[in-house]
């Protein structure tokens, strides 16, 4: 069994929605591992004084939450784990 989290993200991009949902994934990926779905919600466009259209998506993402096992050679022991002397 696993278990997945669902955040929200908004992306933004000058060119296209699909490159605003790209940006919000790809800066997602930088901190987040096993991301596995994304449910896009809502497309918006800000239009910008200068004339420029800001396309804005709007997703649903989820990934995988891991145990603490899958850190803990990294991380090192867990004082609290151990066994008190005395």
């Amino acid at each position: 069994m696993s278990t997945y989290k669902v955040i929200e993200l908004i992306g933004s991009s000058y060119t296209s929605w699909g490159d605003a949902a790209k940006e919000a994934l790809e800066t997602a990926a930088k901190t987040l591992e096993d991301l596995r779905i994304a449910e896009v919600t809502q497309f918006d466009l800000k239009l910008e004084d200068n004339g420029k259209v800001l396309y804005r998506t709007r997703m649903k993402v989820s990934f995988k939450v891991h145990t603490f096992e899958k850190y803990s050679e990294t991380l090192g022991p867990k004082p609290y784990a151990q066994a008190e002397e005395g």
